[in-house]
């Protein structure tokens, strides 16, 4: 039997230099802004993009591969490999795995196809699916990679702010009476991804305010394998240096790099996000069976 061989979409965050070593498929997203399509990661960089958002309000609009392309992907791989784990973002949040899985039908009996809901993008999935690819290169067999991911994917958490509300109206999270409320109270709500959806959790008055939640949320771990800052600019802000002073008093000694989150997150939250992701790692369940 021929080794696993993963797939995941442009939304994961993965160095392309890893993605080759690893062997791991990655399908571009499209980018689609007053109908003009850009291949994400080719045509536009995230930086652009969030800053003609920021600028602009432009409202992207993230296509998702079609089935089509999918079995075309599917087809060139069988003639190497007959297991394949295809990985991807949300599915609450693209059709990603939908399209996948109508591509995964036509090759029943001549290929084991299993499609993945990672309930997570940006580092999350980029994190998932290195871990698949790393499982792979092992040997082991497609299910028990499966099974094994699907455990990952309670330790990976995505917490977020955001400045103006008219993305989160525009993704049907929130309500247009609540952004005219919170507009003028200066509330920014905090989010979470959770099961794969975008929570608005609780609402939040100041920008110090919402430093001090996400910091917060930080502290609820007693055990953080990767932890790293989500925001709309490459390079550090008052704000994010604000943050990292409180993460290094919630978790000293651990570094808190800055990763720029890509076009799907974007289209939901808007350009002015800020956020953590936090993945557990193993830690957890070590902790658990000393319990």
């Amino acid at each position: 039997m021929s080794r696993v061989h993963i797939i995941t979409d442009s939304a994961a965050t993965i160095e392309p230099a890893i993605a080759e070593r690893l062997d791991i498929t990655i399908v571009p997203l499209t980018i689609r802004i007053d109908h003009e399509d850009y291949q994400d990661g080719a045509d536009l960089d995230h930086e652009e993009l969030l800053l003609r958002m920021a600028c602009d309000r432009i409202q992207p609009r993230i296509v998702s591969p079609t089935a089509e392309q999918f079995r075309r992907i599917y087809s060139r791989l069988t003639r190497r490999t007959d297991q394949i784990i295809s990985l991807h973002s949300s599915a609450a949040l693209s059709l990603i795995c939908r399209e996948a899985q109508k591509a995964a039908r036509d090759f029943l009996g001549r290929c084991d196809i299993a499609v993945m809901d990672s309930e997570t993008l940006s580092l999350g999935l980029g994190i998932l699916a290195q871990e698949s690819a790393r499982l792979a290169l092992k040997s082991l067999p497609l299910g028990e990679i499966v099974r094994q991911i699907r455990g990952m994917i309670r330790c990976v958490y995505i917490v977020l702010i955001t400045d103006t509300l008219d993305y989160l109206e525009r993704s049907h999270l929130i309500s247009p009476a609540q952004v005219i409320l919170g507009t003028m109270l200066g509330i920014k709500p905090f989010l979470a991804i959770e099961e794969g959806k975008i929570i608005p959790m609780e609402k939040v008055r100041n920008r110090d305010r919402a430093i001090d939640k996400l910091a917060e949320f930080a502290s609820e771990f007693s055990h953080i394998e990767q932890m790293t800052i989500l925001q709309s600019t490459p390079y550090p802000t008052d704000e994010t240096k604000m943050l990292q002073e409180r993460l290094e008093i919630v978790a000293p000694g651990k570094e808190h790099p800055i990763l720029l989150y890509g076009p799907l997150l974007a289209s939901h939250v808007g350009p002015d996000g800020m956020g953590l992701i936090v993945y557990e790692g193993a830690g957890k369940d070590k902790e658990m069976l000393l319990r």
